[in-house]
């Protein structure tokens, strides 16, 4: 059995297979694109939950050493550690701190 093709059948062919992995690729973009916009908006979530349950622990201790406790030293703990950790947290993400780029010879400090 013999095939016969002209070299239009033959270029029609190859430009048909070009625009399938074309078309492949592109969806594969727009899939891996969705998953990682799935991703993010997971973790997102994930972390927005994990800052409420540890906000409530903290507020649920401190309710408790309020309502209950007599010592005011644990008192000032209770209230005082997590107003560290938050000052601490919020000191770093809010402070700008400079980037300097590689010096080249003979530029001044």
């Amino acid at each position: 059995m013999t095939v016969n093709l002209t070299a239009t059948q033959v270029l029609a062919g190859f430009g048909a297979l070009v625009a399938l992995v074309l078309v492949w690729r592109a969806g594969s973009r727009r899939a891996k694109a969705a998953a990682d916009a799935a991703r993010t908006g997971a973790r997102l979530l994930s972390l927005t939950g994990r800052v409420l349950v540890t906000a409530g622990a903290i507020v649920g201790v401190q309710w408790l050493v309020i309502t209950h406790g007599r010592d005011t030293t644990l008192l000032w703990v209770v209230l005082g550690l997590p107003a560290l950790f938050a000052a601490y947290t919020l000191t770093k993400a809010l402070t700008v701190t400079a980037v300097d780029g590689p010096r080249r010879r003979g530029d001044r400090r």
